[in-house]
């Protein structure tokens, strides 16, 4: 994704007091790697892989930063944002997702986020979202992926959900098996 840290209006991690950061992500290694990053960027991580160990931590020890998943294997990552949220009106929670939407971007939003971004991103990314002012639009990215390539990341991960399944994949993703084939045997488009 493209560089975009560099917002004039943004706030910098030293002006806050706690600078502990919530990483909700049931993808251990993206979650892994995100969490030593951001810990580079001097933010004191925790991570949590579950909706259940994100609930805990928001009710004994609410982070003032969250970055959290949307769809996890237990639940909806906007359950942790209500939960943090009471616990701690002033935390700056973004949601992450793989399936950008814009009801589901609204529904975080109401429910405490301050931003909602799409994966893939790096920590860059996360870092601009977090510290974004709050008065400040986020700068959109210099580099977006294209629609066909949102297309063909969303199937290639409903694909792997499905276990590789190519009739079990159409029938969810409601295409004819013969084109779901098709697009399986192209190349990601740029």
């Amino acid at each position: 994704m493209g560089n975009i840290n560099q917002a004039p209006t943004g706030l910098k991690l030293s002006e806050f007091e706690d600078k502990s950061l919530l990483i909700l992500d049931d993808d251990d290694p993206f979650r892994n790697r995100l969490a030593r990053a951001m810990e580079k960027k001097g933010f004191l991580v925790k991570e949590a892989k579950s909706i259940k160990e994100g609930l805990k931590i928001a009710e004994n020890t609410p982070t003032s930063f969250a970055l959290i998943d949307l769809r996890l294997e237990d639940g909806s990552g906007l359950d942790v944002v209500k939960a943090l949220h009471k616990s701690n009106k002033d935390s700056r929670i973004v949601m992450l997702t793989g399936y950008g939407n814009l009801p589901t971007a609204v529904a975080a939003v109401k429910a405490g986020a301050m931003d909602y971004i799409a994966k893939p991103v790096d920590a860059d990314d996360v870092e601009a979202a977090l510290l974004a002012s709050p008065e400040s639009k986020a700068k959109p990215p210099e580099n977006p992926m294209s629609a066909d390539r949102v297309k063909w990341e969303h199937i290639h991960r409903v694909f792997e959900l499905c276990n590789r399944n190519v009739s079990e994949t159409a029938r969810r993703l409601k295409m004819h098996r013969r084109t779901l084939q098709r697009i399986l045997s192209k190349r990601s488009p740029k």
